[in-house]
This record gives structure tokens, sequence and C-alpha cells, in this order.
């Protein structure tokens, strides 16, 4: 199967209720295509030259595909934007800034492609299940995209207090999604590492530089050259560490509560994690019900399972869930709420739509479905594709 052979072959909109009762925040609707919303934010505060911190959205949605979504700009142009990979389109003015809250659901079309017949007849064949079951609310991947080559978060030895591993996780280590340039700054920070002053001699001027400079004047000064990372990445890396927490912590949880045969495998980028196709009454009540918390030490659990859950899943990262904190700098912390353990997709179609016009021979699938604000339409397609 091939997903995102063209970036029109998976769409996603955002669905919001945002009111527009006027205001100092500019609404616009951003259409972006192979471009990813960080970068499209950066590309928007260059071209109407107005700061990064005004720019607020609900979330970070796909760079290889076709996305709509909202953000608000404070003070800004009342106007549209034409861009080659993006455009924002005026929708009128708010009282507040957009934010995650206000994300309702997203809307998904997405066409799969190189399937046997016999293929795209079995996952035409799950959607009654899909529907009646749901999937596990998983983090996906595309989460994870500052893990890089050690499989290391960048969040673990921040929380330990480890500000030299944090920054080097952070400036040197190997990334598969490194542009040639930032694989080139990265091999010499490697190469130079306590060589700061070598180090900024070799390096061309960017923003690792400029962490590289203020160390040649304070060699050991790790902290404190941490916090000189741009705040929104650092919030990104805690984000990315506690989502994986939270995957572990469901993982564990479904082999709890579902029947071994009922589940089967699937690999995340860091974790293989149970997956379900069918469910008893027992486990579908159970599961319909059950809303996991975001750990961090902000979380007060009462002693029981859920509490000795967490510990354990936490403690196999070499921390407890009282040292799931961060203690500098004070602009960046872990999240607090819950999440739905099981979601169901709403308006869910699976359509065998013909011949695949990119891959002679073989059949494509539509799909068509609604997910609440943070689910992965990603994970409704490995759930499809690799339960046989």
């Amino acid at each position: 199967m091939k997903l995102k052979s063209l970036p029109e072959d998976f769409e996603v909109e955002e669905l919001s209720d945002f009111p527009l009762d006027g205001g100092q925040f500019a609404v616009y609707l951003l259409t972006k295509r192979s471009i990813g919303t960080p970068e499209a934010i950066t590309a928007i505060a260059e071209r109407w030259n107005v700061p990064r911190r005004a720019i607020s959205y609900g979330g970070l949605k796909d760079k290889h595909a076709l996305t709509r979504q909202w953000l608000t700009i404070q003070r800004g142009l009342r106007r549209d934007l034409r861009e080659e990979s993006l455009s924002l389109t005026y929708q009128g003015q708010a009282s507040r800034p957009f934010g995650p809250q206000d994300i309702a659901a997203n809307r998904f079309h997405i066409v799969m492609r190189n399937l046997t017949e016999d293929a795209a007849r079995q996952i035409i064949n799950e959607r009654e299940s899909l529907g009646k079951y749901g999937i596990p609310n998983y983090y996906d991947d595309q989460r994870f995209g500052s893990l890089g080559e050690s499989g290391e978060f960048i969040g673990g030895p921040w929380c330990r207090g480890d500000y030299e591993r944090a920054l080097w996780l952070a400036l040197a280590e190997p990334n598969s999604h490194d542009r040639p340039n930032d694989r080139d700054e990265k091999e010499i920070i490697r190469r130079l590492w306590g060589d700061w002053v070598e180090c900024k001699a070799t390096l061309r001027k960017s923003s690792r530089r400029s962490i590289i400079t203020y160390l040649v004047d304070h060699p050991v000064r790790f902290r404190e050259a941490f916090a000189l990372l741009r705040q929104d990445l650092r919030s990104l890396w805690l984000a990315a560490y506690q989502s994986d927490l939270w995957n572990r912590c469901l993982a564990a949880r479904l082999r709890e509560i579902v029947r071994e045969e009922a589940l089967f495998p699937v690999e995340l980028a860091t974790a293989e994690v149970p997956f379900f196709a069918g469910l008893n009454e027992v486990e579908t009540a159970e599961l319909g019900e059950l809303a996991l918390p975001l750990p961090s030490a902000r979380l007060h659990l009462e002693p029981g399972p859920l509490l000795d859950l967490y510990e354990r899943v936490i403690g196999e990262q070499g921390l407890t869930l009282r040292e799931l904190r961060v203690k500098y700098p004070r602009d960046s912390f872990f999240s607090k709420g819950e999440r739905q353990a099981v979601v169901k997709p709403r308006e869910l179609r699976i359509d065998l739509t013909g011949d695949d016009d990119l891959n002679a021979g073989r059949k494509r699938v539509t799909l068509q479905f609604v997910l609440p604000r943070g689910s992965y339409a990603t994970i409704l397609v490995k759930r499809l594709t690799l339960h046989r």
C-alpha cells in the first residue's frame, strides 16, 4: 500500500466554530501543500514582517499533504496572502487568539494506492468493525519527528537535569529528517563538541552557531545554553516525550483489559504497541469509558492500579512520576489533561474507487471520516492495513 503519493491523496480540514466577534486578532484560513505548519508560520511571519509570537494556531498539520487550518495574527493585515506552497484567506476579526481548544475535529480524505484487489476488498470489509469498535487513540509517528538516531527523547535528560545531554541531542544528534545543511552543521558540532572556539569558527552563521557562541564565553553553562533554544521547539520536544509515555501507558492498559487473542502488534516509531480487531461486550464497555491522564509530576493519582501502571511505565524510562517535570527554564512545562483511550471515526466511508492511475494493474481505496482533535488518521490507516 502507498500513502501520500500525491499531496492531494491526504487532505485534512480543521473544523471549528471559532467566533468572529470582532477585536484585534485577524482570522485566516491557512491552506498549505507540501509544507509543515512551523515552516508555513515562518514564511508568513517573514512575508508580512510580523513576530512569530503574534501568530496563533491550533495544531501541527501534516507536511506531505493538502491541509486547511485556522490561525490568527494579532493586529494582522485584513487581506489574503498567496505563496507557492500556501495561502491565507482572511475571514474576519476575533477578540482572542485561536488555540488548540478551538479545534472541534478534523475531516480527512485519504487515497490508499497500489493495492491488489484482494487487499482492497479486505480493507473495505473492515469498515463495520472499525465503526463499531474504533481504534486505539495512540499518538502516531508524526508526533516524534524530533527523535534522532539514538531513539532518546530530549525530554528525558532534560527532566533528569542533564542539560549537556539534552543540548547535545538538540544541536548535534543526526535525524533522518535533517536537510543537507543541518546534517553538515550537526556533524561539525559532534566533532568539535567542547572545543567551542574552533566549533564557532567552523560553523556558518545560524541559530546553532549562536548557542555555540554563548558556550565560547560560558563553556560549561549548558543549562543556560539550553534555555537559549527556541521556546516553541522546546515545547514540542516535551510534548513528544509526554506523548510517547502516554502511548506506553495505553499499551499497558490495553494488555490488561483486552484478551490476548484479540490483540495484534503494530510497530510505531518508538515502540511496538497492541491494536485490537474486535472486542467483547465487557471490553467494549470498559474501553468506551476509559480516558488516561497525560503523565507528568502535575498528575496526582490516588494509590492504586493506575498509579502503579504509570510508575512502572515511567520507571522503565529511568524516572518516577514525581520526577517528570522541568525545573528550568520555567517557560516550558508538560501538558495537563486526559485523552480518550479509544476513538471511533464519524461519517466513515471506505470506497473502492477503481484502478490506480499511478500504479498499473493495482486498485485504490478512498477513505473519508472525521476524528476528534488530536487523533491521528494514520493510526486508522494502520489499523486497516496491518491486521490480517
